[in-house]
């Protein structure tokens, strides 16, 4: 095939005497579609090939093929040509890429508007194209036609004619278009013809492009015959599917549509013979009785009646009726005037709180002095608890708890990430779908107005452009208004006054102040080891067990087993992750007891490393030398202990540099103690001039991980200080407090948390702020047991503890 462009007028010069040399009577008879021209003009159609025997509209783009159909349209028995192009732009197509073989097709008539052109045109003959005349629009193409060689009248032709008809025939059940198809065909063409039969029953399948093009390219007769039985059949069983199908889901519907008509019919003759009631008097009947037994108030009884009337004279099918009936039937289910009774009984308190929880003597003690008060107040209300502790110490089970002491139902619900005021108070009921705010569906569960509502993670609670929720908490949390609170979506006045709020937060820093002024703070500090292992024998490793289905007696763990992972994998100040290294163990040993049904696994220390590994944490040794001295931190996750370090680095020029990726107020602490130092080095007996030419580098190690707190200004004082003196500490200790410029040492927080990381590391020596004397003496006696403490008012306290002098 070879593209050549020649001018346009030449080309339809000799198209057009071709066509007069047709048009030239003979002797003999000659059929119209027996001679066909040896030019013509071309069309590529996307979509699917066409083929002979084939009648069908085609819609082209009028501005694209304009010029082509005035030009077709010229001659007597106008003949163009149509071409596959596959994926190819019709109106920009490269010849080398398309097939030979096209269609040529008699252009029967042809309607337009203003886009677009109507033509229906019929398949006469398969054409093979032998040079582009021109390869732009109006494409012209010089071809010929092939004919197939085989005798359409032999017997294995005749075999396959009989089986594309019978196929066919198989196919006109299934699909009443294929009865339109074969009908057009009849009445157009001959049923005799094996070959236009064989195109014709390739163009009703549904077959992909490329095969039906090869069906277009196939000119020999039996193998065109062939494959297009194939097909057929292909498209018979894609048929019987589509008709199994649509049978089954026809048959869906009518048992559907039947049943409904049945109901319709039960309805009215239930109603005629009085034995039920319409929709909408057996709606309201329902929202009358719900009210039964409830106080409801004066103003939200008017509110409800008011609903009840517009209910009773809407259309049950209106789009009002399910919001007025939406509405009711939250409004009906509030527990009006429904209260459970407490149980201000302080021994069944005290058991309770010990059966569910070990350790957290003084959190418990909090507890039971709050409901001590309630006892001789006769009820619990306007009280909101916040619950303030590291991850997986047991703030919401302490919650739980404190609801099965007082014998009221519990309501969690998170205000993690919450960023939507109507989360709270409810959506405006202006749009369809509104709802309201947790609260109302807190009371709508637990079907009493005194419950134990738990708000988690308060101290995450966000905020956007719909709303500040921190805000709208403060009308819940606030005794004086929770009275008449009021939810968006029920617009009823709601007392919350009775309800027992519990709060729970990591940390108090993201709060907001007036939110938290509200709220009476228990801290619930991180557990020691002694406290863990308590936790794990009597809750964690029996529960796991359980959830397991194993037997306590096929598998035990010995203290110092559970001992080894707290100390070796489970350091955090919570539980959440030692029962994620025991349950891993179970999960292990659950393994082996199946392998041996005999087998009893009693795991001891030495088996530990077997079921988890090599220990994420090794036993801390407190650095001990000169410059370098432990200070006491507090994180969300609990105490820690935190090594300062200074060195000198050279004596060629002053200067101090700090690392660690410290935080402003910790820069701001080792400023102020480098300067109180430099300034206080003949008092405690360091050469004057040591900082005037030293290069000094204090870091604090664990680089990657953010450090920052008032706490540090103490220890990097002394570590500048025993750098400067050349003098490591005397004995290992632990020290905390914020240092001033004149030496003072001020009170800081965290004293808990970081009395428990000493005693994790072993130090049993501390310096603490004198201002923080009260705290370290409220701790209980199990953390105090052990560690001896310097309280230190000014810096000269600290400096007699660590240099003996």
């Amino acid at each position: 095939m070879t593209d050549q462009k020649n001018d346009t007028t030449d080309t339809l010069a000799e198209y057009s005497g071709q066509e007069a040399e047709h048009d030239i009577p003979g002797t003999e008879l000659v059929l119209p579609d027996a001679v066909l021209p040896g030019t013509l003009y071309l069309i590529p159609v996307p979509g699917r090939p066409f083929f002979p025997a084939q009648i069908q509209p085609i819609v082209l783009d009028l501005k694209s093929w304009s010029k082509t159909l005035e030009r077709v349209s010229k001659h007597q028995r106008p003949v163009l040509g149509l071409l596959y192009c596959g994926d190819q732009d019709p109106e920009h197509i490269d010849p080398a890429k398309l097939p030979e073989i096209g269609c040529a097709v008699r252009l029967h008539r042809a309607q337009h508007d203003n886009e677009h052109a109507q033509i229906l045109v019929q398949g006469l003959k398969r054409f093979r194209i032998r040079r582009w005349l021109h390869t732009e629009p109006p494409y012209l193409v010089e071809v010929d036609y092939p004919e197939s060689t085989d005798d359409k009248d032999s017997d294995e032709v005749r075999a396959y004619a009989m089986a594309l008809i019978n196929t066919i025939k198989e196919l006109l059940p299934l699909n009443p278009l294929y009865s339109e198809e074969l009908k057009q065909y009849l009445t157009h063409f001959s049923p005799n013809e094996p070959s236009q039969l064989t195109d014709f029953a390739a163009a009703i399948t549904t077959a992909k492009a490329q095969d039906l093009q090869g069906i277009l390219e196939t000119v020999p007769l039996l193998r065109r015959m062939e494959k297009v039985l194939l097909l057929l059949r292909k498209e018979k069983e894609l048929a019987e599917l589509q008709h199994k199908i649509s049978t089954q889901v026809n048959e869906k519907i009518e048992s559907r549509q039947r049943e409904f008509f049945l109901r319709e019919q039960l309805k009215v003759i239930q109603q005629e013979l009085g034995i039920s009631k319409d929709d909408r008097t057996a709606d309201a009947d329902e929202f009358e009785k719900r009210l039964e037994g409830k106080t409801v108030p004066e103003q939200a009884r008017k509110r409800i009646d008011e609903e009840l009337k517009k209910i009773s004279v809407l259309e049950t099918g209106s789009p009002e009726y399910a919001v007025t009936r939406n509405y009711l039937d939250w409004a009906t289910s509030m527990p009006w005037g429904v209260y459970s009774e407490d149980q201000l009984d302080l021994p069944h308190a005290r058991q309770v709180l010990d059966k569910h929880h070990d350790g957290l003597a003084d959190v418990k003690e909090r507890i039971i002095e709050f409901l001590a008060v309630a006892k001789f107040k006769g009820e619990v209300s306007g009280s909101i608890i916040l619950l303030v502790g590291p991850p997986g110490v047991g703030k919401t089970s302490i919650g739980r708890s404190i609801a099965d002491a007082l014998g009221r139902k519990f309501y969690r619900f998170s205000l993690g990430g919450m960023r939507d005021e109507a989360e709270i108070k409810g959506h405006r009921r202006t749009y369809i779908g509104a709802m309201p705010g947790k609260l109302v569906q807190a009371l709508k569960e637990v079907d009493v107005a005194n419950p134990v509502i738990m708000l988690d993670e308060i101290d995450k609670i966000g905020a956007s452009y719909q709303g500040d929720p921190a805000s709208a908490l403060l009308e819940v949390l606030d005794p004086e208004q929770n009275v008449d609170f009021l939810d968006h979506y029920l617009d009823l006045r709601l007392d919350l006054s009775k309800t027992l709020f519990v709060c729970t937060a990591n940390q108090l820093d993201t709060i907001p102040g007036p939110l938290l002024d509200r709220m009476e703070v228990i801290r619930l500090a991180g557990y020691i080891t002694e406290e863990k292992l308590a936790i794990a024998k009597h809750h964690l490793w029996p529960r796991l067990l359980q959830r397991a289905g194993i037997s306590k007696t096929r598998l035990k763990m010995a203290d110092a087993a559970i001992r080894a992972v707290i100390e070796g994998f489970a350091r955090e100040a919570g539980v959440r992750n030692l029962e994620k290294q025991l349950g891993r163990i179970v999960r292990k040993a659950a393994v082996k007891l199946l392998d041996d049904p005999a087998l009893k696994l009693n795991i001891g220390k030495a088996e530990v490393e077997q079921f988890l590994g090599m220990p994420l944490f090794r036993p801390e040794v407190p650095a001990r030398g000169i410059g370098i001295v432990t200070g006491l931190a507090w994180t969300s996750m609990g105490g820690a202990t935190l090594p300062v370090e200074c060195s000198r680095v050279h004596t060629l020029n002053r200067g101090f540099k700090l690392t660690g990726k410290l935080g402003d107020v910790m820069k701001e602490s080792a400023e102020i103690a480098y300067s109180y130092v430099m300034a206080n080095l003949k008092k405690f007996g360091a050469p004057e001039k040591f900082f005037d030419e030293s290069m000094v580098h204090l870091h604090v190690p664990e680089g990657a991980t953010p450090k920052d707190g008032p706490s540090a200004g103490v220890t990097m004082a002394t570590a500048l200080l025993s750098l400067a003196r050349g003098e490591k500490p005397r004995r290992p200790l632990a020290m905390t407090g914020e240092l001033t410029l004149t030496g003072d040492v001020l009170a800081i927080g965290g004293i808990r948390e970081k009395v428990i990381a000493a005693r994790r590391v072993g130090i049993r020596e501390l310096v603490v702020p004198e201002p923080n004397r009260r705290d370290f003496e409220e701790l209980p006696d199990y953390l105090r047991q052990g560690i001896t403490v310097h309280f230190a008012a000014h810096y000269d306290d600290v400096f007699k503890v660590v240099f003996g002098k």
